[in-house]
């Protein structure tokens, strides 16, 4: 059974997979990481996190969707205890982003590494639009 879906290529592995991939009306994103515009990577998991939510936006952007559309987020995380030691100011940054607290649910996964070494986090989002 062949399904209709609607795709994003954008990035350096576009070739290999889409950032987003909506469904009828489920959008799944790619994980997406902490790097910035200027493809910089900064040190923090709070900056990186930011950047993702960033990337996360511009993904979301291209099915006329935004962070209210999210319902389910993976984060993907080097160092739990460096998240769970600053757990305060990045939940707090991330209500910022939303502009609210988030409604959505979540899962915190602790990994050996990412696609980089410098990537502390990595955001991978369920939406419905």
């Amino acid at each position: 059974m062949k399904i209709d879906k609607k795709l994003f290529r954008e990035g350096p592995y576009s070739d290999f997979f889409s950032q987003g991939v909506q469904v009828g009306n489920i959008l799944t994103l790619a994980g997406q990481l902490g790097d910035g515009e200027d493809g910089e990577i900064p040190k923090s998991i709070k900056e990186q996190m930011k950047n993702c939510y960033a990337n996360i936006q511009n993904v979301l952007k291209e099915f006329g969707a935004s962070l209210d559309n999210v319902i389910d987020e993976t984060w993907f995380v080097t160092d739990v205890s460096e998240c769970m030691d600053n757990v305060g100011e990045i939940f707090q940054a991330r209500e910022l982003i939303y502009g609210c607290k988030p409604e959505v649910s979540q899962t915190l996964i602790g990994t050996t590494a990412l696609v980089s070494p410098e990537c502390k986090i990595e955001i991978k989002c369920i939406a419905a639009i």
